[in-house]
């Protein structure tokens, strides 16, 4: 009888926007806990996580990457995710399948765009975090500004329960306010000791201020702090855990990970304050979590193609996964055999026996398992939520530049959809061009520089195009159409009236019924609906999908004969086109949220610079001695932008983006 799930288990995965030191944070956890022997440095290229060379040379992490640790008796399972707005599924993947993280912040910076958008994707799918202010040994560094930060842009009830030890260049060490003790590193590793006498006041007045906080949000600690005027260290560390399991509050503590200074306490609060996969909801109707005797339920969440095989990573939820097993794949209805069960180490693996409830390992042997397939007992059939994949924006054309390599490009351009949903590949109809979509231009210049490499293909690359959607702006009432059939043998007949008007909000497509009478049978309607939803793909004015649409089926007829849910649907289908024809529609176009910092003596180039590319300024100011602007930009006008930058502040400049949806596209 295997035991039931143990408690010294911790998924978690790191997150943040792109430089803020999620990387180095990750290797100074894994030389801490003896993972490694060796620290591994981004701009040296040793790094563990980021092992792939193009990751190495560019200085950024593209794809999630898991690793193993123990600290005080727990194992953690360790995912350093990408900080890029390009790569922004691939962190929405390893959401779905970890129980806690840790968001790192840029002392200098604070919350920055992708942090906020990697901060409202762990909103979404309830993982509950702690905060790491890093980079604290920097000029500008700000633990309080930063804080403050989370609390106005994230709506976050941020606790900080660190105070520095120092400033800037001189940040040496923390003072931990539930123990009330100071940790300090002077290159020996760190040293406990009291509390500076310089710091005291200051500490028992923050500690104070915690315990308040706390009390307002915790009734057990407000109890204690309501009879004896004060909360134990024990008390408050166990609000603080669950205040950050239900997702209340958020704890933020502090360090330089470059400097090795503050990553001890931070995995001490990881162990502390972040949930066990028992502490999480049960799922797949499951009576509770990580049951190790329930029936096996599984969620695959990343598919690799090495030069030895296919890996499959996987979170299991529920039960246990061995070595040959056989598991059902509820997308596909097939069974796969298990032939290996790995634990990851990054690019290096080791196999284990069994995988227990709360584990996330590798399998080799499924042959067709894409990303977000459940995988389960045969006998016992569940179906998880898979990952929500974005659309894709941007798209290249992609040939061979010989014609020998046109297998080899079909199949890598296969290979590399497989194992990233948010790459879609497809053939244009009137060119007969193969097209690669993807979230970015970086996203698509990484994939095919993949190409080039893994498959040793000379492969050319057309000018990234936007992907344009069209809209109604003034729509029709009462369009009346009738499709007949007769060809001999059973005809086809479908009568149907529609309404089209503008869909507010962010939604695509509804679609709803006023007939009355049963004049149209729900299967009819249910097929003019799916033939509406065929008419979306391409719309009047350019063939761009069509979105932010209502249509309303106000009326029908049937015949006795020769009505059939074909019919209605072709119906459905030639009647929205037609209403489309007859509607007042626009074009939309992605626009982006920019933002750039730059030096103070070059703002005005940068401002005429995006005003050229049709941006509308939203903010502008000083922080740090540069200044930071924010703009909107269409998506189209940002190819190349980093070069145009770099020229006119003499490399100075950099910038980020984030989508900001669709917008009418102006002439």
């Amino acid at each position: 009888m295997r035991s039931l799930p143990n408690l010294r288990v911790r998924n978690l995965g790191i997150l943040a926007h792109v430089d803020a030191g999620k990387t180095t944070v990750t290797e100074r956890i894994l030389f801490l806990t003896g993972a490694v022997h060796k620290r591994g440095e981004v701009h040296d290229g040793t790094t563990v996580t980021d092992f792939d060379p193009q990751e190495r040379e560019r200085g950024i992490t593209i794809s999630s990457a898991a690793v193993s640790a123990s600290w005080d008796g727990h194992r953690l399972a360790v995912v350093d995710t990408p900080g890029h707005v390009d790569f922004s599924d691939e962190v929405e993947r390893a959401l779905r399948v970890l129980d806690g993280a840790v968001a790192v912040f840029d002392a200098v910076a604070g919350v920055e765009p992708q942090s906020e958008t990697v901060w409202r994707q762990a909103d979404r799918h309830g993982v509950p975090r702690i905060a790491f202010v890093n980079k604290m040994d920097r000029a500008g560094a700000d633990l309080d500004a930063t804080v403050a930060a989370i609390r106005a842009r994230l709506g976050a009830v941020a606790l900080p329960v660190q105070l520095p030890v120092g400033r800037e260049d001189g940040f040496r060490g923390v003072v931990d306010l539930v123990r009330m003790r100071a940790y300090v590193w002077d290159g020996g590793g760190r040293v406990e000791t009291e509390v500076p006498a310089r710091l005291r006041e200051e500490a028992l007045r923050r500690r104070r201020d915690l315990e308040e906080r706390v009390a307002e949000l915790h009734p057990d600690a407000l109890e204690e702090f309501c009879a004896d005027g004060a909360l134990s260290d024990g008390t408050l560390a166990r609000a603080l855990r669950a205040l950050t399991l239900a997702g209340t509050a958020v704890v933020v503590l502090c360090g330089s990970a470059y400097r090795d200074r503050g990553v001890e306490p931070l995995l001490d609060a990881i162990v502390a304050y972040l949930p066990a996969p028992a502490d999480r909801p049960p799922v797949g109707g499951g009576e509770r979590a990580a049951d190790p005797h329930a029936p096996l339920v599984a969620l695959a969440f990343k598919v690799h193609a090495t030069p030895t095989g296919r890996m499959t990573y996987v979170r299991v939820y529920e039960g246990a996964l061995s070595k040959g097993d056989t598991v059902l794949d509820t997308a596909t209805g097939r069974t796969e055999r298990i032939s290996r069960v790995l634990r990851v180490q990054a690019d290096r693996t080791a196999e284990v026996s069994v995988a227990l409830a709360g584990d996330i390992v590798a399998v080799v042997g499924p042959k067709t398992v894409r990303a977000g397939a459940t995988l389960c007992a045969p006998h016992a059939p569940v179906v998880l939520e898979p990952p929500v994949t974005a659309a894709p924006v941007v798209s290249v054309a992609v040939e061979a530049r010989r014609s020998t390599g046109t297998g080899r490009l079909a199949a890598g351009l296969a290979r590399l959809a497989e194992e990233d949903p948010s790459l879609v590949v497809r053939t244009d109809p009137e060119t007969g061009q193969t097209v690669l979509s993807g979230l970015g231009e970086l996203h698509l210049e990484v994939a095919v520089e993949r190409l080039r490499r893994d498959r040793d293909l000379e492969v050319t690359v057309g000018r990234p195009q936007v992907a344009y959607r069209e809209t109604v702006v003034r729509g029709v009432t009462g369009l009346l159409h009738r499709h007949v059939k007769q060809d001999g043998g059973a005809g086809q007949f479908a009568h149907v009236v529609l309404d089209v008007a503008p869909l507010g909000g962010e939604e695509e497509f509804a679609f709803a019924s006023t007939v009355t009478g049963g004049r149209v049978p729900q299967e009819y309607v249910r097929a003019v609906e799916a033939g509406c939803r065929d008419a979306l793909a391409d719309g009047p004015l350019g063939g761009h999908p069509v979105t932010g649409v209502r249509v309303t089926l106000t009326d029908g007829v049937t015949h006795p004969k020769d009505s059939s849910e074909l019919a209605f649907r072709t119906a459905g289908r030639s009647a929205l086109r037609e209403a489309l024809r007859a509607s007042v529609l626009t074009i939309l176009e992605p626009v982006a949220e920019v933002t750039v910092t730059v030096p103070a003596e070059s703002v005005g180039a940068v401002l005429g610079d995006l005003a050229a590319r049709r941006g509308r300024i939203t903010d502008s100011r000083v922080r740090g001695g540069t200044s930071v602007v924010t703009a909107t930009v269409p998506l189209a006008e940002l190819f190349g932008y980093a070069t145009r930058l770099r020229g006119r502040t003499q490399g100075r400049g950099t910038f980020t983006t984030r989508p900001a949806g669709y917008e009418p596209l102006k002439a």
